[in-house]
């Protein structure tokens, strides 16, 4: 037995510093001072006591004072429910930033400060989840509020992803389904706290009753960080989705960003939507574009489509399940665009079948082509905006077919017609990120995105302009004028397809949603 007049060794000092985890040390001081019977009433206290009465639903509170950020409620819920490698349905995330502090003798000074926030399921008074899924998937409790989804349902499309602002659905790829918090409903049932409730060692985690219409009116009135004190600084703001859960706090003027504020991140590229979007809009360009020039810019034209239709199934995780997409029609764009598409196929097809192309044909591509674009200017990002992507997409599909229309039957107008329509849609873009806005201190979505485009994804967006102005411009002028060989108009049509990819690319790549701190 080690004496006091021994020398300290690493050993003691390792295991003296340990005690300086204080909400470890306060929990298992707890459980010394008291025994398992009375820590029930206890634990039970961090839920309602009564079941939700009609107009409310349970809902999470967090308080950032007493969040450490230790994981603890991570590992819980990692464990409890048995999730995957790298799948997380609570995160834990920073904010960084400065407060005002009285002084001891007077006045104010101005101090840093850290707050560590774990966030998961807001569990939505109106989730964009629910609303977006094309498969309903998702269910929301009518007596507890929980938004539930129902994996047999899923087919693992992602879009309940980039719905939901607060990135809370998460793509499994060992089951090919998408799976999310839901609050643990059994534990709840039962009268036990759900996981990461119980965890917390310094309880900093509960769950409290909402009412609905309360929550609705809170955020649709856009509450400010010093008024409600509510609500996450530098998240998504709650007007959208009306999120139950609650962040108080007693430091309500504090300036906080997330830690990752400065510095976004690409995100996925969908690849088969890339290739989906690109060939179904380079085939609608095409069908559209073949009035007069025979029957071999029809069927090639629609060729290109079916490979879009066929390279989408690609993106589900559940390709066997891709014909319920069609279920949510009511709510979900998704939903819309898969009828819009079947349904110019078929138009495309009596076309072809009658050698010539119909207004109905002009018609359902342009439905087409908005429902295309609503399924991502309906996730709320500022990138994707309706007013910014049906131009890139209409843009697309004229400017391909304009290509594919100059390669099987060339002429000097149809030249003239996809150079003026390249600009055009070069145009676009430049402008859809021009308005770099936002201050030092708070960075917009937009000015985010234009930080990607000119930051990490700038070798793509030189390619882009590079084949889009070759392709669409500057050979299609010199062969109109005959400066170059007819069969140039070959290499053109390639250009401009692979300058579409990189735009698509782009497209995904460079979106930058508002999202909760510290979420990567």
């Amino acid at each position: 037995m080690k004496t006091s007049q021994e020398p300290e060794t690493l050993v003691d000092a390792l295991l003296a510093e340990q005690w300086t985890l204080t909400a470890v040390d306060k929990f298992s001081q707890l459980h010394a001072r008291h025994q398992a019977p009375l820590l029930e009433s206890h634990y039970r206290d961090l839920i309602p006591l009564s079941a939700p009465r009609p107009g409310e639903q349970y809902a999470f509170e967090v308080d950032l004072d007493k969040c450490s950020g230790c994981k603890a409620c991570v590992s819980a819920c990692h464990s409890l429910n048995g999730l995957d490698d790298g799948e997380a349905w609570r995160e834990v995330g920073a904010l960084f930033g400065e407060m005002l502090a009285p002084k001891p003798k007077g006045g104010n000074r101005v101090v840093p400060l850290q707050q560590t926030v774990t966030t998961a399921c807001h569990h939505c008074v109106d989730p964009a989840c629910l609303l977006g899924c094309p498969v309903l998937a998702y269910d929301k409790d009518p007596l507890t509020g929980i938004v539930r989804h129902l994996n047999d349902q899923c087919i693992g499309c992602s879009y309940c992803v980039m719905k939901c602002p607060y990135d809370v659905p998460k793509y499994s790829a060992k089951r090919g389904i998408v799976r999310k918090c839901d609050m643990c409903q059994g534990r709840l049932a039962a009268g036990e706290a759900p996981a990461c409730v119980q965890a917390c060692p310094s309880e900093a985690i509960r769950i409290t009753l909402s009412v609905k219409e309360t929550v609705k009116s809170q955020w649709s009135a856009a509450p400010s960080r010093a008024g409600a004190n509510l609500w996450l600084p530098d998240a998504p703001q709650p007007g959208y989705t009306f999120p139950t859960t609650r962040y108080p706090s007693t430091k309500p003027g504090a300036v906080l960003r997330a830690a990752d504020h400065f510095t976004p991140q690409p995100a996925p590229a969908h690849w088969p939507l890339v290739l989906m979007l690109v060939l179904t809009q380079a085939g609608m360009g095409g069908m559209v574009a073949s009035s007069g020039a025979g029957l071999k810019l029809s069927v090639l034209s629609f060729t290109l489509f079916l490979a879009g239709l066929a390279a989408s199934v690609f993106h589900l995780g559940q390709p066997a399940k891709a014909w319920r997409a069609w279920l949510g029609w009511r709510t979900s764009w998704l939903s819309r665009e898969v009828i819009a598409l079947s349904a110019f196929a078929g138009v495309a097809t009596l076309a072809v079948v009658g050698h010539g192309v119909t207004w109905l044909t002009v018609i359902f591509g342009i439905l087409a082509l908005a429902t295309q674009a609503m399924v991502y200017a309906d996730t709320r990002r500022d990138f994707w905006r309706f007013s910014s992507t049906f131009p890139r997409f209409i843009g697309s599909a004229a400017m391909l077919g304009l290509a594919l229309k100059l390669l099987l039957a060339p002429d000097r107008p149809t030249a003239f017609l996809l150079i003026f329509v390249t600009l055009c849609k070069l145009a676009v873009e430049i402008a859809s990120v021009k308005n770099n806005d936002g201050d030092d201190e708070h960075w917009t979505q937009r000015r985010r995105t234009a930080e990607l485009q000119q930051g990490p994804l700038r070798l793509v967006l030189v390619v882009r302009f590079v084949l889009a102005l070759t392709g669409g411009a500057l050979i299609p002028f010199g062969v109109a004028v005959g400066a170059m060989a007819p069969g140039m108009v070959m290499l053109a049509c390639a250009l401009c397809f692979g300058g579409e990819l990189a735009e698509r690319y782009l497209f995904f790549a460079s979106v930058a949603p508002d999202k909760m701190p510290g979420h990567t």
